[in-house]
C-alpha cells in the first residue's frame, strides 16, 4: 500500500520541524514537503510535479495567509486535501471553513496521537469533524428546514441520495460499492454528480449539504 504523501506549512519554525520529526516516525506517511510560506508552497506547486495527498496547513501567517493558499487549491489542486491546524481556532468558523474547501478544521492544541489520526481519515475518507463541530452545524441548521423535493432532471437522484447518505456515514468509495452492489468505478461517477449538482468542493462539503438538506442527520455522522 502506498503511503500518504503530506505537506506541513507553518509560518513557525519549531511547529514544522516538531511536526516533520513526528511524521517521519510513523509507518504509511512520508513527508514530502515542509516550508514556513505559503507563496513557498505555492512556487514549489507552481515549479515541478510534487505528490500531496493531505496538506496540513496554519490560517495566519506571515505573507500569504492560509485562506489565499486554498483558493489557490482549489482552483489547481482540487485533490489535495487540506488540513487548517490553527492558534485561532473558533468552532463557530466550521460552516465558512468547509465552503472554502477545507477538509478538517483543528487547534494547534490537539495531540499529536490524534493529529495522526486526522489525517489518515481525511486521506482515507476526505474529511474528518469533532463532535462539537457538528453540534454547532446541527445547531445552525433549522429544524423546520423542508425536505427537498427532488423531481427535475437536474436534481439528485434515488441512487445519488443512497450514496451521498454513505458518504456521510464515512464510508469508502470501494465499501459504498459493496454495499450497493455496483462498481468503485460507478461510485465515482455518483461522488462527481454529487459535486456538480450540490456545488459542494469537497467531500466536506457534501456531509455539510446532507445535514442542511436534512439527508442525514449530524448525530448520526458519529453512530456509524
Amino acid at each position: 500500500m502506498s503511503k500518504i504523501s503530506i505537506a506541513i506549512v507553518d509560518d513557525e519554525a519549531l511547529i514544522v520541524s516538531l511536526l516533520s520529526v513526528f511524521f517521519k516516525l510513523q509507518e504509511g506517511i512520508e513527508v514530502s514537503y515542509t516550508t514556513e510560506s505559503g507563496e513557498a508552497l505555492i512556487e514549489m506547486l507552481t515549479a515541478k510535479e510534487l505528490k500531496i495527498d493531505v496538506l496540513i496547513l496554519d490560517l495566519k501567517m506571515k505573507g500569504q495567509s492560509g485562506l489565499e493558499v486554498l483558493e489557490f487549491l482549489k482552483v489547481n489542486y482540487p485533490t489535495i486535501k487540506p488540513i487548517i491546524m490553527t492558534s485561532h481556532y473558533k468552532r463557530s468558523f466550521i460552516g465558512f471553513m468547509m465552503k472554502t474547501g477545507v477538509s478538517a478544521f483543528i487547534p494547534k492544541g490537539i495531540s499529536s496521537a490524534e493529529l495522526l489520526t486526522i489525517v489518515k481519515e481525511v486521506h482515507q475518507k476526505g474529511f474528518y469533524f469533532m463532535p462539537d463541530q457538528l453540534n454547532v452545524i446541527r445547531e445552525q441548521v433549522s429544524s423546520r428546514a423542508p425536505q427537498p423535493i427532488l423531481e427535475n432532471a437536474t436534481d439528485i437522484s434515488e441512487r445519488e441520495l443512497e450514496v451521498l447518505q454513505l458518504i456521510c456515514f464515512q464510508k469508502t468509495a470501494q465499501e459504498i460499492g459493496d454495499q450497493l452492489f455496483i462498481t468503485k468505478r460507478t461510485v465515482e461517477g455518483h461522488k462527481t454528480n454529487l459535486f456538480l449538482k450540490t456545488d459542494a468542493k469537497n467531500i466536506a462539503g457534501l456531509v455539510i449539504y446532507a445535514i442542511q438538506n436534512n439527508i442525514v442527520k449530524a448525530d448520526e455522522i458519529f453512530l456509524n
